[in-house]
Parts: structure tokens; sequence; C-alpha cells
């Protein structure tokens, strides 16, 4: 039986940066307002005369988790992409990479679970490397949100979160006992998937019947969230799942070395960090500079600890995603 560990990662931001102040000319709010309710000072949206897609920031996160695995292109035997605004309605973006990247003709498999999407990922991967089927897999988050927010005081509640980044890694086959990634615990809740949804465009309500109809009063076609909905059940499904990886290996919370959550809301974050009774060396959150990248966050948010030396070999990894679905997630890794 395999073992399957992380034996690279990179991450990618477009180098448009957008503060709260910036925020401040096009919309009815301020820093303050944001900072309190987010902890989000500044995010990075991708300028429209650039171009940066979810496919090519993808591209550019998975070279630099390649060179830092220390392998090709040509190594790689699968790529799962994970992503809620892809490049187009179709083809999904995983396609996109292969072509990128000039890889041969290998599979590319899609993953549509939002915030949870890297971790859902993450064991997709797990499983296939474990089975024997792959060696190399390719395991990419990235989002292009600010392509489709409302950027109007209508809209602050939810725009002032997002921004848009990619991040990725390289899972690989292993033969090391009690390292690498020791196990993934997966979940949804489809009961409350309009709490937080995109209800257009959508096959029964295509984008070109809104302009038709040409009526702006239409907000369907912009992301929606019942903020303190999604808050209450965010943090209590953090701490499930986490417990349920703990658990399930025989550890606990001060076993932790680095937890590394999904950046949705700094205030989250810190509740669960509290509740799992965890120093802030311990947890790793970026929030503050990029915002909400939703499939992104989290491989962001572990490419830049791991090149802080925040991670390092033989750490006790924990990774945590609660998002739209509503689904959420968890995995541990013996670094």
């Amino acid at each position: 039986m395999y073992t399957s560990r992380i034996a690279g990662i990179g991450h990618y931001v477009p180098e448009n940066v957008v503060t709260n102040k910036d925020l401040e000319e096009f919309m009815d709010t301020t820093e303050e307002w944001i900072v309190e309710r987010t902890g989000v000072n500044e995010r990075r949206w991708i300028d429209p005369a650039t171009d940066d897609m979810p496919s090519t920031m993808g591209t550019t996160a998975a070279q630099m988790a390649m060179k830092n695995a220390g392998i090709t292109a040509d190594d790689i035997d699968f790529i799962v992409f994970a992503t809620l605004s892809p490049d187009y309605y179709f083809p999904g973006p995983g396609v996109m990479v292969q072509e990128q990247l000039g890889i041969k003709e290998i599979g590319a498999l899609d993953v549509r679970n939002q915030c949870s999407g890297f971790v859902y990922s993450l064991s997709v991967a797990d499983q296939f490397v474990k089975t024997g089927m792959y060696e190399n897999i390719l395991v990419i988050g990235a989002e292009n949100h600010s392509g489709g927010l409302d950027k109007t005081t209508r809209g602050r509640n939810v725009s002032v979160i997002f921004g848009d980044g990619a991040g990725a890694v390289v899972v690989q086959r292993s033969k090391e006992e009690g390292k690498g990634i020791l196990s993934t615990h997966l979940h949804s809740e489809g009961k409350h998937a309009k709490e937080l949804a995109l209800l257009g465009p959508n096959t029964a309500h295509w984008v070109d019947k809104m302009i038709a109809e040409n009526d702006p009063k239409d907000e369907s076609y912009y992301p929606y969230m019942n903020g303190s909905f999604v808050f209450k059940h965010a943090i209590v499904r953090f701490g499930e799942v986490i417990s349920e990886a703990l658990q399930a290996n025989g550890y606990q919370s001060t076993d932790i070395d680095m937890f590394i959550p999904h950046q949705a809301n700094l205030r989250i974050s810190q509740f669960v960090q509290k509740k799992m009774g965890l120093s802030d060396d311990q947890v790793y959150n970026n929030i503050m500079r990029y915002g909400n990248t939703t499939a992104a966050s989290i491989p962001i948010a572990m490419s830049e600890a791991h090149q802080e030396g925040k991670i390092k070999e033989g750490d006790l990894v924990c990774l945590a995603a609660f998002g739209s679905g509503f689904t959420w997630a968890s995995a541990l890794i013996r670094w």
C-alpha cells in the first residue's frame, strides 16, 4: 500500500492590489467597517488589461510547485483543478492547464466544491496515489472572483471579502509510513445550498436572458451570502471536522504544529483557534492581504507558510474548510 505526500507547493496572486481605501471610492463603506467584520485589509483583483485567468494563474502556481518538487511537466500523471470561477462555463480549466503546461494527454478533473474545493481535490489525489493508479498529481485551486462581483454599495457585504489568486501542490507517491497525507474527511449539507450561492447564470437562466430583459434590479447574477447564518454554521462544522481528523489519527489539538484554515473570514479563524486552544504561532492566516480566495486560499496560505519556514519536515499540519453547499472538509498531514 502506497502513501501520498505533498512533494512541492507554489502559489500566484495578481499584481493589482485593491485596498479598503480603494473600495471607499466606489461603494458606501469604510476601512474600519471592513476590517472589523472580515479582517481584510487588501485583496488582489485581476487587472483586466492582463491575461490572468484561473487556468493561467493555476499554471503559474503549478510550475512553482513542480520546481519545488524537483519534477517536470513530463512527470505529471493527472490534474485535479478546484474552482468556482472557471475561465469558461465549459470546458473546465483542468484541460487548459494540461495544454498550457504542454503535458501529454493525461486526465484532468474539475472539482466544484467552492471553499472546500481544495481539500476535496487533495482527497481525490490522495486516493488515486494510495491505490497505485498515479505517481504525481497536480492539485490546483484558483479563482477569479473580481470578474463577477457586484462592486456597488448593493453588493458590498460580499464584494469586500473576495480576492483572486491560485495555489498548487504536487501530491506524490511514497512508501514512508506515518508521513504524508494521513487522512481526509469530507461532508456536505445541501439543504442550506441557497444561503451562499450564485443562482444565475445557470442552464435555466442564461446571461442573455438578463441582457434581453435588461432588468437592472436582477441580483441573481451576483453572489449571495447570508453572512450570519454562514458564520454560525462555519464555526460549528470547522470544530467538528478538525476533531474528526485528529481522532481518526489518535491526536489532540495540542499536537498540531500548524493549522491552516480556509481564509473565509478572520473572525471565524480566530474563533476556531480559541476553541482549539491554539497559539498564534500554530495558526496561519493571510486573509488580511488576499481576502477570501475560495479554493485557492488554503494552498496559497500553505505555500506562504512553507516559504516562511513555518511548516517544517515532521510537522503535523491540519487543513480545514467550510463553504457553499454547504460543504466542509479537513485533512491531516505529517509533513
